[in-house]
């Protein structure tokens, strides 16, 4: 009886809950979407049972925690604390202490870095953005910018300033720096840009102190790693994070993490853009499980699968509402964790040596998620063969009659998918996801029909329900 009233109690309170912690601005609230995702009792891994779910010094019971994410999400009060576990920030099997010392350390790098930042460019910490362009493309400090009327923020520093560590051990001559601090200072206004446009219903983001903090994030990101620098798309994945975690650094660094997943999809040249190895496996995943809609999409000139790009590229921002995208992360995120991501993040240079990854005992095995299980039993344990890949598919075939009786062309593709934005089920579309990645697995190239698979998704897969 107690907790039937608590199931009622917490189903007519979550809607205000979910107001609380992501707040829509009054203007916005008839053209945000829907939520579909609610905290429920019994399923949803609240604040209580995270608490209870560590040991007197602080190890946490992982397993035990990725099965209640999995039936029912996270409670928005923990999500930032539980996401850093999630993403491999921290080691479920480490202390209270040891993730104090740790977080302190990155705490201490990131101001570091961000002290390096501010030399260059005075404007980075003072709350305020960039908009407009600060140099030219050859350099030259543009004078009359908007920017430009509180400060001079193009500043400037020496090589000898620079940390060692922002080059990954070398060492940086002065026309390479030179090169390196040009490219940067002119992505800045274009992080701004993206900034003021990011997530503008909520209403965190009325604060300019807000996004100064999300815009700071992403310069110095876009500083440390140099290679990939900035993209159009990191606003959309690193924003959460600012909202969710107080702190900037571990902000930052919980950005940095899930950027260790998707830091290939940015990567792009004039020839081929980072997110092209995922589209092709796609399209491998869709000629196997429907062959059909695979060679419709091929006559349509749409064998690449490029409609799909956006969705890869951001995981599914566009697709559902703020909350449910929320939701839908740690869905994932939980599905696909490996209990030895800590260990291979922090030392992978012990894991290179050793030319293998960790072996996984039955016990480490119940502390993977149910995506990352299947994977290790089968074999199926390819980078680029992302659940995010699976959840593409598993929207396809949900549109399969209609986009093969109703797409004669590429455009009606984009609108059939576009028609399900933001109404999309995050639990649902990943068991469906679950359920074609277990086919693909253990058939390969026979399987046609999902229903030969249903036994083998069982027995593989037991708790999907």
């Amino acid at each position: 009886m107690l907790r039937e009233l608590v199931g009622i109690f917490m189903k007519n309170s979550a809607p205000a809950e979910l107001d609380e912690f992501y707040a829509i601005r009054p203007e916005c609230q008839d053209d945000v979407a829907k939520t579909r995702f609610k905290p429920r009792a019994g399923k949803t891994l609240s604040a209580r049972r995270w608490n209870m779910a560590f040991s007197e010094d602080g190890h946490l019971d992982i397993a035990k925690v990725l099965r209640r994410i999995q039936r029912g999400g996270v409670h928005p009060s923990i999500k930032g604390e539980v996401w850093e576990f999630l993403l491999g920030c921290f080691d479920p099997n480490s202390t209270f202490n040891e993730r104090n010392q740790l977080r302190q350390q990155r705490r201490e790098q990131y101001y570091k870095w961000k002290a390096e930042c501010q030399k260059m460019v005075p404007i980075i910490g003072s709350g305020k953005i960039i908009k407009a362009p600060i140099i030219t493309d050859d350099g030259q400090t543009i004078q009359d910018s908007p920017n430009s009327d509180s400060r001079d923020i193009n500043g400037s520093m020496s090589t000898a300033t620079l940390d060692s560590s922002l080059d990954h051990g070398g060492n940086l001559n002065d026309a390479v720096l030179n090169k390196k601090v040009i490219q940067w200072k002119l992505t800045l206004h274009q992080i701004g840009l993206d900034v003021v446009r990011t997530d503008r219903a909520l209403v965190f983001y009325e604060s300019e102190i807000n996004q100064a903090k999300l815009w700071d994030v992403l310069a110095i990101y876009a500083w440390v790693d140099n290679e990939i620098g900035y993209c159009q798309g990191m606003n959309d994945v690193c924003s959460p994070m600012v909202i969710l975690l107080e702190n900037e650094a571990d902000a930052f660094w919980c950005f940095e993490h899930v950027m260790r997943r998707l830091r290939e999809n940015f990567r792009s040249s004039t020839s081929s853009i980072g997110v092209q190895s995922q589209l092709k496996t796609l399209s491998e995943i869709i000629e196997v499980v429907d062959p059909k809609l695979h060679q419709h999409l091929e006559d349509l000139d749409g064998g690449e699968y490029l409609f799909a790009f956006r969705m890869l590229m951001v995981l599914f921002r566009r697709e559902f509402s703020f909350v449910d995208a929320l939701y839908l992360w740690e869905l994932m995120w939980a599905m696909e964790y490996n209990p030895n991501i800590f260990s291979l993040y922090e030392r992978p240079s012990a894991a290179t040596n050793k030319g293998v990854e960790p072996k996984l005992n039955d016990k480490l095995l119940k502390q993977c998620g149910k995506f990352e299980r299947n994977n290790l039993k089968t074999g199926h344990t390819e980078q680029r063969s992302t659940l995010a890949v699976f959840l593409v598919a598993s929207v396809l075939e949900t549109k399969n009659k209609r986009l093969l009786k109703e797409a004669k062309g590429l455009d009606d593709v984009v609108k059939i998918l576009g028609d399900i934005t933001r109404n999309l089920d995050a639990k649902k579309a990943c068991k469906e996801a679950l359920k074609i990645h277990v086919c693909v697995c253990v058939c390969g190239c026979v399987c046609v029909h999902l229903q030969l698979c249903v036994h083998l998704i069982l027995e593989l897969s037991p708790d999907l329900g």
